[in-house]
């Protein structure tokens, strides 16, 4: 190759990376572009989605958060009485025309009365909008959509005012304000009137359980007298004639069955007059709730057993396994101190009836042994319903063919 071949080369190489190089610098130059433009976007998108979750309740509690509540009042009768007051602030305000405003003193036809009353019939129908969308935000409210629906009250303040602009004229702050009041308020009630219905029902079982105390102490106490009764003649009829083997045997039958007759009779009396006496018990399901959950509570029955049973009633699969069942004159305190034990593994943490841990039994057991020393815990899980389930389950894979295990994944 001459050497007039080989620069024309070197030229056309130079031509092609200069290309190249162009190339390179306008991708660059789009991609900032792309970048500046999706940074824009991505903004807008976002507004976009805030301004769906408030319309949307599906949304609105993931987008927008969780509600924290605005008021402390003790029952729904306060709530009650402060929407009342807010209703009454929000009345006085449209009556003294200060529920909107408007700085301009308009005239029409070199009117200021004319004015005056073009005013007043905008802000009758700037009140009649704004109060409509308040009602219907107020009257749809939920746990799940308080906030989203606060900020449909501002968002439409806002909106219902920008279509004011021309004629100067606005909602007030203030106002707004009390109808955001009455939305708290509102939802706060009815989430108290919530509360106070599992009060109200905690009560009622707690009464029951009462009832049944005083009823069991009198039926032991009834047994006791009967055992006595027994035990007397038993001791004449031995008293008259000479003493047999079988007479001595029901003798000393009798004084035991008296004794314990005796003891469950002043235990029964024990727990229908003291008030915090009872039994806190941990019991765990393991074929309903898995390895590591426990429920921690407190009954006062005298057979505790039956607070055990009722909660392994139809309303779970499978029955529940009892870790320790300890007797306490103080035992609210102690269910307390347990709990408080746990209170970062509360598995409901909005409502504090559900006395559910994920903890597993090593911890509860460490936690019982230092709060009752002299409590017994039993760490196994019997769980036979559960175990009988699993072996069925086993047997009925086991029968199954190979080719029919690949054609039914869902049942493995």
């Amino acid at each position: 190759m001459g050497e007039l071949e080989r620069f024309a080369e070197i030229i056309s190489i130079e031509k092609e990376v200069a290309k190249k190089k162009h190339e390179v610098e306008a991708l660059e130059t789009d991609i900032e572009t792309l970048q500046a433009t999706y940074g824009e976007k991505k903004k807008y998108l976002d507004q976009l989605l805030e301004q769906v979750a408030v319309y949307d309740d599906r949304l609105a509690f993931a987008e927008l958060g969780m509600y924290e509540p605005h008021f402390e009042f003790g029952d729904s009768e306060q709530y009650k009485d402060q929407i009342k007051k807010v209703r009454t602030l929000q009345k006085a305000m449209v009556s003294a025309k200060e529920a909107t405003i408007c700085p301009a003193d308009w005239t029409v036809e070199g009117s200021r009365a004319k004015g005056q009353t073009m005013i007043n019939r905008q802000s009758r129908l700037t009140m009649r909008a704004f109060n409509n969308e308040c009602e219907a935000a107020i009257a749809n409210t939920r746990w799940n959509n308080v906030v989203a629906m606060e900020k449909r009250i501002l968002n439409s303040a806002k909106a219902i005012s920008r279509e004011n602009t021309s004629l100067q004229l606005s909602i007030n702050d203030a106002y707004v304000a009390l109808k955001i009041d009455e939305l708290h308020l509102t939802h706060e009630y009815r989430e108290q009137l919530k509360i106070e219905k599992d009060e109200r029902a905690e009560l009622a079982r707690v009464e029951r359980e009462e009832k049944k105390l005083a009823a069991e102490a009198r039926a032991a106490e009834k047994e006791e007298m009967k055992y006595q009764a027994l035990l007397e003649k038993a001791r004449r009829e031995a008293g008259s004639d000479e003493v047999s083997e079988s007479l001595k045997q029901k003798i000393h039958d009798l004084e035991s069955a008296l004794e314990e007759a005796r003891a469950t009779s002043e235990r029964a009396r024990a727990m229908a007059e003291m008030t915090r006496s009872g039994y806190v018990y941990v019991i765990s399901n393991v074929g309903s709730f898995g390895e590591e959950m426990v429920k921690i509570g407190l009954t006062r029955r005298l057979d505790p057993g039956d607070r055990v049973r009722e909660l392994g009633d139809a309303s779970v699969p499978f029955g529940f396994d009892t870790h320790a069942m300890i007797y306490s004159e103080e035992a609210p305190a102690l269910e307390a101190a347990l709990h408080k034990e746990f209170s970062e593994q509360r598995v409901n943490m909005a409502n504090m009836r559900k006395e559910f841990f994920r903890v597993s039994l090593d911890e509860v057991e460490d936690a019982v042994a230092r709060l009752a020393p002299d409590a017994d815990f039993f760490k196994d899980r019997e769980a036979q319903e559960w175990h009988e389930t699993l072996a069925r389950r086993k047997e009925k894979l086991q029968a199954v063919a190979p080719s029919e295990l690949e054609a039914l994944p869902a049942a493995i």
